[in-house]
């Protein structure tokens, strides 16, 4: 198929069909004529992470009695609150073509503004919070000028910045930041309706991922840019704006993470805070099932990756594992993530 060929299928495409905000691109009702055990096997099949989980949960709670208590799960939802409020704009990020490796970096820097916000300069929690999240969102708009509108690779630019921003945060917060206040204890330890407040937030921005995909023209476009960028923009899409745009929220929003955790810790340190999350939340992304060459991936599946290394890590503390057997658990999920994301979409087209 030519390139010529490949931007009118888009324009077709994108008057047909509708990204299914939990699913993929294509049709968002099933035949009538599928059977409910035919519908969920090709659910199980759009996902192979979803039995794997609920195998993973069955094997914790027999061998712990106590996963599933309540506080445990609460602690659980809680703990990957943080995963999810970042791992939902990334993944739209990777469904576009591009990734953002400095996640980590952006959150550690919006935890030290938002703690010196409250706790040295005494600002209201609205204001701490809004500065976290401008300064994770200059760090997204510096990756997205120079990925989308420079064309420099993706890869090596995010790499660059998450040592880049790390040294920048070292520099203004040499010192640990400790002692918030209660005001701006609210933020990670409050309860709405008898639910955490982080654990809201990560809802809200879930939701918003799926009606993204769902019903913005923009949701579709991202498909498009990802599967063939040159053929997306003859079909009349502007590749640049949409993937800039996410490279913005994206930072943005390992800030807020970054403000989240510091006021569950009520701590933040340069050197410390947020390493190794990029790889956490690249995991959890890859686990979902969203391709790390672009075009393919779903919220619903990015929620099951988060809940996916949340009971993992939960269930292992809990049975008394050791760190480093965890950390290789970790590493080996994200080589499934990555079998995953390569096999998912060949699976759904057999």
């Amino acid at each position: 198929m030519t390139i010529a060929e490949q931007a009118e299928h888009v324009k077709r495409a994108d008057g047909a069909d509708r990204a299914d905000g939990f699913g993929r691109v294509g049709q968002t009702t099933l035949p009538s004529s599928r059977s409910l055990v035919g519908t969920a096997l090709a659910g199980v099949r759009r996902n192979p992470l979803l039995p794997v989980l609920v195998l993973m949960v069955v094997v914790f709670q027999s061998a712990t009695g106590s996963f599933l208590d309540a506080g445990n799960l609460r602690g659980i939802a809680t703990d990957a609150a943080t995963i999810a409020i970042v791992a939902v704009p990334l993944a739209l990020l990777v469904i576009s073509g591009y990734l953002d490796l400095s996640v980590g970096s952006s959150l550690a820097l919006g935890a030290l503004v938002a703690g010196q916000l409250a706790g040295t300069h005494h600002q209201p929690l609205a204001v701490s919070v809004l500065g976290a999240l401008a300064a994770g969102a200059v760090v997204g708009a510096v990756n997205g000028i120079l990925c989308c509108y420079l064309g420099l690779s993706a890869f090596i630019v995010t790499l660059g910045m998450l040592t880049a921003v790390r040294g920048v945060a070292q520099q203004l917060f040499p010192l640990p930041l400790s002692n918030f206040g209660d005001g701006y204890a609210w933020l990670g330890g409050a309860t709405l309706a008898g639910i955490a407040a982080p654990v809201v937030i990560a809802t809200l921005v879930l939701l918003a991922g799926a009606a993204f995909l769902a019903f913005a023209p923009g949701g579709r476009h991202l498909f498009a840019i990802g599967v063939n960028r040159e053929a997306a923009y003859l079909s009349g899409i502007n590749i640049r704006r949409t993937p800039f745009a996410l490279f913005v929220l994206t930072a943005a929003a390992a800030a807020l993470a970054g403000a989240i955790r510091a006021s569950v810790l009520d701590s933040a340190s340069a050197g410390t805070s947020g390493a190794g999350f990029e790889l956490t939340v690249l995991t959890a992304v890859l686990l979902g099932g969203v391709a790390l060459t672009g075009g393919s991936g779903s919220v619903f599946g990015v929620l099951l990756g988060v809940l996916f290394l949340g009971c993992l890590q939960n269930g292992l503390t809990l049975l008394s594992v050791p760190t480093f057997w965890q950390q290789i658990a970790q590493g080996t999920s994200l080589v499934i993530g990555a079998a995953l994301a390569y096999f998912g979409p060949r699976l759904n087209r057999a």
